[in-house]
């Protein structure tokens, strides 16, 4: 039975996988979703991008996983390439769904326009926790463009604050860059949560990987609200051998 982990993205948690998850489930597929630390309601903000990533690490050791494929949606791309370094044995395949490729002694937030990096800045300044709640536009015309308004109404009130320490962490990849771990990227054609061209998920994220898989598929950057049963497809040909 083929294993994957997902890693979710900014301003959710695992259990917000639980569509695509049981659909893999019902295909056969052995599924994890845990959650980075920091990360859910009620939970303590006050993490760097080095606990983010170990609480995935320790998930992963403490749940004797292997031989698994390590899926990451947007900021999760983050968090598996630095998994990858600490666990690379453990790793079968590592599949980037419309994620963040960093190339070395970058932050998140070099990687996204200026005026989200503004934007960023100044809702965590203003949280009283450095913490970035997302506000409602984004999610509904650049996040959710390919949903009604009642769905993007829905899903927005299961969203959380997200830390804003791992967004401007940066990130040592040294080591990544040297691995030899297959790896895909899967990417969501009408995803704006990026802007097409100059800020693009593909190629611009994409090609940082080097010799990868490319899967396509239509939908916005939450298709796993919009499209699960398409989105749990395109993981299984993103992750197969």
């Amino acid at each position: 039975m083929a294993t994957y982990v997902l890693v979710h993205g900014a301003w959710h948690d695992g259990s917000l996988w639980a569509p695509v998850a049981e659909l893999l489930r019902n295909k056969g597929v052995n599924v994890h979703t845990p959650t980075i630390a920091g990360h859910g309601p009620n939970v303590d903000r006050d993490v760097n991008h080095a606990q983010c990533t170990k609480s995935i690490v320790d998930y992963i050791i403490g749940n004797n996983l292997s031989d698994f494929v390590l899926v990451g949606h947007s900021y999760g791309g983050t968090i598996i390439s630095k998994v990858a370094e600490a666990v690379p044995e453990r790793i079968r395949r590592l599949v980037y769904w419309n994620a963040f490729v960093l190339l070395d002694n970058q932050s998140l937030v070099d990687n996204v326009p200026p005026a989200y990096r503004d934007l960023f800045s100044e809702l965590a300044e203003a949280s009283g926790d450095r913490s970035v709640t997302l506000p409602f536009p984004i999610l509904r015309e650049s996040f959710l463009n390919d949903a009604d308004l009642e769905l993007a109404e829905r899903i927005y009130q299961l969203l959380t604050p997200e830390p804003y320490q791992p967004l401007i962490d940066k990130l040592d990849l040294k080591k990544f860059y040297k691995l030899n771990i297959p790896k895909s990227y899967l990417n969501c054609t009408d995803d704006t949560a990026l802007p097409h061209g100059e800020w693009s998920w593909h190629p611009r994220m994409s090609n940082r990987l080097g010799h990868y898989r490319l899967v396509q598929m239509p939908g916005g950057h939450e298709v796993m609200f919009s499209n699960p049963a398409g989105l749990a497809e395109k993981i299984i040909e993103a992750g197969r051998d």
